[in-house]
């Protein structure tokens, strides 16, 4: 499958619609203060429940210092806590707090308003082969090129 017009490979298509999707997601969350990063990682906490630093650094695929601002930002605001690992005084835990899981509801109906936009048109079907696909693209998660500001 070979595009004729510039500009239409999927990986093109990819960048672009994922650059309006971060655009609508940072404006519905603007209210809240909250970036995506620090979105998905309070909705990682709230489904989860507590994790070490090192696993969320893991999972959000960002290094030690970019965790260790956003969770600075959480902490200040009250939507996230550290506390040392009884088990192991070098690790520290992190978990949501009250505040935090009444901002995960504000989340979820803001990514919710954007997705329906974003999606209008769509079935039920063609979202969930869409998130299938989406889900099995591979790509180096330490990629600098795809980190958030």
């Amino acid at each position: 499958m070979s595009p004729s017009t510039p500009g239409t490979q999927l990986g093109f298509l990819l960048a672009r619609h994922g650059r309006i999707m971060n655009s609508h997601l940072r404006q519905a969350l603007d209210s809240s203060g909250l970036s995506p990063r620090h979105a998905v990682l309070l909705c990682r906490l709230d489904e989860s429940g507590p994790a070490s630093q090192q696993d969320l650094i893991d999972f959000l695929s960002i290094d030690a210092s970019a965790l260790v601002a956003v969770l600075n930002d959480l902490e200040r605001d009250g939507l996230a806590e550290r506390r040392r690992d009884p088990a192991d005084r070098r690790r520290h835990i992190v978990e949501i707090t009250a505040e935090g899981k009444r901002a995960v509801a504000s989340i979820d109906v803001a990514v919710a308003d954007v997705e329906r936009e974003a999606f209008t048109g769509f079935s039920a079907e063609e979202l969930q082969q869409l998130h299938g696909l989406l889900s099995r693209i591979h790509g180096d998660t330490a990629d600098e090129a795809c980190a958030e500001d």
